[in-house]
C-alpha cells in the first residue's frame, strides 16, 4: 500500500481532493438538476470512491473496480447489452413510414467529422481523434464501445462528455436551430405520418441488420444488438425477453456502465490537458452534428415538393427522445398546433443507426 508521504510528495493528494470535488459535482448535476442521472450519478459517485487513497478498488488482478472495468467494459459485453436493451425500446416507425429521415440522421454525423478534424488540428493522433468525434454522435454507449477499442486511456473524458453534453442537449441545441433557420422555417407543417403495419416493423430490424452487417462488417455488433432488441419488442410473441431487455437487464449493465466508467476517473490519469481539451470538443461535436442535420434538411428543401421543417435535421443527433423534444418545444413555441414530434423521432432513431455504422468505419480503417 502506498504510504501518505509519498502521495503527499507526488501531489496526489491534492489531486485526489479535486477528483472527489468533480465527482461530487456529477452526483449534484444527476440529483438536483436531473442531468442523465442513471448514468451520472453512478459515475460520479464512484469517481469520489477510486480517488479516496489506498482502497484497491482499481488495482490489478483482484480489485472489484479493475474486475468491472476489465471483463465488463474493455470486453464490451455492457456496451453491447446497453444497444440491446435500447433495440427493446425504440420504435422504428417513423423511420419506416418516412424513409429520408435516414438521411437527416445520417447528416447529423458531420458533428463526427468535424470534432474528429479539430481534435487532429490540436494534436489528437488519429485513433483518439475518432474517440472523441464519435461524441458527436450524441450516444454514450458508442462513445464508450469505440473509445475502449481505440483510446481506452481517454474512456473517463469522452464519457464524462458524452453523457455530460447528451443532458445538456436543451441548452445547447436551440441557440444554433435559431441561428440557422427562419421563423417562417420553424413554422413549417409536415404532413401526418402513415400508419406502419407489423409485418414492416417485422422485416425491418432483420433487413437493417443485413445491409449493415454486409455493408459495414465492423457495425454488426452494436447494429445487431440493438436489431436483435428491437424484433424482441415487435415480434410480440417473446414479451418477457423484450422486458428483461429493456428493464432488468438494462438497469443492471447501466449500473456496470456507470460503475466501470467511474473507476476509470483516478487523479493521475483524469487531470490532465488531454481530458479539458475533449469536453471542450464535446461541445463543437454536438453543436456542429447539430447544425449538420439542419443544413441538410434545408438542402433537402430545394428538391422536394413537401417542405421539411428543417429544424427535425437537428434530432438527427441521437439524443434519444431528448433532441425530438427539443424541436418539438421550439415548434409549440412558433406555432401551438404544429406537431413536429413524430417526425422528428425518425431522425432522432435513425442516429443511433448511423452513429454505429460511423463507429464502424473508424473501426475499419483505424483497427480495434
Amino acid at each position: 500500500m502506498t504510504d501518505l508521504y509519498t502521495l503527499i510528495s507526488t501531489g496526489l493528494i491534492w489531486k485526489n481532493i479535486v477528483m472527489i470535488l468533480v465527482g461530487l459535482g456529477l452526483v449534484y448535476l444527476a440529483v438536483k438538476k436531473n442531468y442523465e442521472p442513471l448514468i451520472l450519478l453512478p459515475i460520479g459517485i464512484t469517481a469520489v470512491l477510486v480517488n479516496i487513497p489506498g482502497t484497491g478498488l482499481t488495482d490489478p488482478p483482484s480489485g472489484f473496480l479493475y474486475l468491472v472495468y476489465h471483463y465488463l467494459i474493455e470486453t464490451e459485453v455492457v456496451p453491447l447489452l446497453i444497444f440491446l436493451g435500447l433495440g427493446a425500446m425504440t420504435d422504428f416507425g417513423p423511420v419506416i413510414a418516412d424513409p429520408k429521415s435516414l438521411l437527416l440522421g445520417a447528416s447529423a454525423q458531420i458533428g463526427v467529422f468535424v470534432a474528429m478534424l479539430t481534435a487532429l488540428l490540436l494534436g489528437f493522433n488519429t485513433r483518439e481523434a475518432a474517440s472523441i468525434g464519435i461524441i458527436g454522435g450524441a450516444d454514450g454507449p458508442t462513445t464508450i464501445y469505440l473509445t475502449v477499442k481505440l483510446a481506452p486511456h481517454l474512456l473517463a473524458a469522452t464519457a464524462v462528455a458524452a453523457y455530460s453534453y447528451m443532458s445538456l442537449v436543451p441548452l445547447i441545441q436551440p441557440p444554433v436551430i435559431k441561428a440557422l433557420t427562419s421563423r417562417e422555417e420553424r413554422r413549417i407543417r409536415m404532413k401526418q405520418l402513415r400508419p406502419v403495419s407489423k409485418k414492416e416493423k417485422i422485416i425491418y430490424p432483420v433487413a437493417a441488420m443485413i445491409i449493415v452487417g454486409f455493408l459495414v462488417p465492423s457495425a454488426a455488433p452494436l447494429i445487431g444488438m440493438i436489431m436483435i432488441g428491437n424484433l424482441f419488442r415487435e415480434s410480440g410473441v417473446v414479451e418477457r425477453l423484450r422486458k428483461a431487455a429493456s428493464e432488468e437487464l438494462m438497469n443492471i449493465v447501466t449500473i456496470f456502465l456507470g460503475v466501470g466508467v467511474g473507476s476509470t476517473m483516478v487523479a493521475d490519469k483524469f487531470l490532465t490537458l488531454q481530458t479539458l481539451l475533449v469536453l471542450g470538443l464535446g461541445v463543437v461535436a454536438f453543436a456542429s452534428a447539430t447544425a449538420g442535420g439542419v443544413l441538410f434538411a434545408k438542402l433537402m428543401n430545394l428538391f422536394v415538393k413537401e417542405k421539411i421543417n428543417p429544424m427535425i435535421g437537428a434530432a438527427g443527433v441521437s439524443a434519444v427522445p431528448m433532441s425530438a423534444r427539443v424541436v418539438q418545444k421550439l415548434a409549440l413555441e412558433e406555432d401551438p398546433e404544429n406537431y413536429l414530434l413524430m417526425h422528428a423521432m425518425g431522425p432522432n432513431v435513425a442516429g443511433v443507426i448511423g452513429t454505429a455504422v460511423a463507429a464502424g468505419v473508424f473501426l475499419s480503417l483505424l483497427g480495434g
